[in-house]
């Protein structure tokens, strides 16, 4: 019997949504099943798009995707109990946007809707369906749907993959939860606060001592009418941590660095997911197989460098690359579709990204990152501003009292592991 599609596409995420549009400009029959009522329904909060992968595809997005601000200002602190060192960067070279996936997500969708791809919303896959060792469907509410090809866009919690053994549960160190709310507040106010023009923007990543010495990041974007604020700490830090996770976003909320920018915005959304932070090590060896791919966070795709973190742009390059495969396996099934797929990640962005960052996720689980080298900061700084009746001591004689006092070893080591890394 023929099969019901070429492609069953499990998630309308980003991934999903990428590789359904592509693979159906190209011809094939394409079905894109969402569990929530309508994609993005489960992404809640925002994020920050990065926006070279998704002009490839559609080059004129920006004209009329529902996009918030055009990130044009820069911001890292790192942050101790009580102050933060803070670096701003003024009108970034790479464009990208802050946005909102519950509004994003049904725009990508129906940009692959109107290439010719159906979309399922409002129904959950409750397994894969094999047969004779070969991954043929899916299955939905006790129906059978068949497909030459399932892709797994189901996200970090690939649970559909682990029922088959597809792929394994990555460790606590390769997994990080994302806690994020949505604050509403004035477009003047953010303006303000922010020092914007118009339609400009600001992205705020945050590191130091945000889950007491355990490694953890935050990021802060501005929004057209709301801020986008979040944690991100792996899994390991919230099992050795100082406290519960929902109590971390809390604690944050009241640094003396944060407090003065969300001062007075209200609540609108919290949520939490998962999110991959392995970089390349954790990327599954076999991502690929018979009638079965993965894409997006299923194949762990984000890249955390410390100073940017990207999930949305690697998802769309995951999902470019697939398509690329599937349509030449189609085309000649006597091709394998893993090896078609390994030689058009290794062809892609992605990959040169994934091995320029591969040893970044092993660095950031150095804990001094997140307690001496904020405090450090904070040390040259203050005695740096200081004025009084004697002059200041040269910087470099600074610099040296405050590195003898932290350690010229473990501080030495640390410069070295970051320059090899990154």
């Amino acid at each position: 019997m023929a099969d019901d599609f070429d492609l069953i596409i499990i998630g309308a995420g980003i991934a999903g949504s990428t590789c359904a549009l592509l693979s159906a400009r190209a011809g094939l029959s394409v079905l894109l099943i969402e569990r929530g009522e309508q994609p993005g329904s489960k992404n809640l909060s925002g994020g920050r798009l990065y926006g070279y992968a998704l002009a490839d595809i559609l080059p004129d997005f920006h004209t009329h995707a529902p996009l918030e601000r055009r990130i044009t200002r820069e911001h890292f602190s790192l942050l101790t109990a009580d102050g933060a060192t803070t670096l701003c960067a003024q009108n970034p070279a790479s464009p990208s946007w802050s946005l909102l996936r519950a509004r994003f997500d049904p725009w990508l969708a129906a940009q692959a809707e109107a290439a010719g791809a159906q979309l399922l919303c409002g129904v959950t896959v409750d397994a894969l369906h094999r047969e004779q060792g070969r991954i043929t469907g899916v299955m939905c509410e006790g129906e059978l749907l068949s497909a030459r090809v399932v892709v797994l866009a189901e996200g970090a919690n690939t649970l559909l993959a682990e029922q088959q053994n597809l792929v394994s549960r990555p460790s606590m160190e390769q997994m990080a939860l994302g806690i994020k709310e949505t604050l509403a507040l004035d477009p003047a106010r953010i303006q303000d606060r922010f020092h914007l023009e118009e339609n400009d923007g600001a992205a705020w990543l945050f590191s130091g001592q945000i889950c007491g010495t355990k490694p953890a990041g935050a990021f802060l974007y501005t929004n057209q009418h709301s801020l986008s604020l979040g944690i991100v700490a792996p899994l390991a830090s919230l099992r050795n941590g100082p406290g519960s996770a929902s109590s971390l976003l809390a604690k944050l909320k009241h640094h003396p660095t944060l407090r003065p920018l969300i001062r007075d915005a209200e609540p609108l959304e919290y949520a939490a997911h998962l999110v991959p932070e392995g970089g390349l090590n954790s990327v599954p060896l076999q991502r690929a197989g018979e009638g079965w791919l993965l894409i997006g966070d299923a194949l762990r795709t984000c890249i955390n460098t410390g100073v940017t973190v990207r999930g949305m742009d690697t998802a769309m390059l995951s999902a470019q690359a697939a398509a690329q495969a599937l349509i030449g396996h189609f085309h000649a099934p006597e091709k394998p579709l893993q090896t078609l797929f390994d030689r058009e990640l290794e062809r892609s962005a992605l990959w040169h990204q994934l091995q320029r960052y591969r040893d970044v996720p092993a660095l950031l689980q150095r804990e001094s990152f997140y307690h001496q080298w904020p405090e450090f900061s904070r040390a040259v700084m203050r005695d740096l501003t200081r004025a009084g009746a004697d002059a200041n001591p040269p910087l470099w004689r600074i610099l040296l009292r405050h590195t003898r006092r932290f350690g010229v070893a473990r501080m030495g080591a640390d410069i070295l592991r970051s320059l090899r890394c990154l």
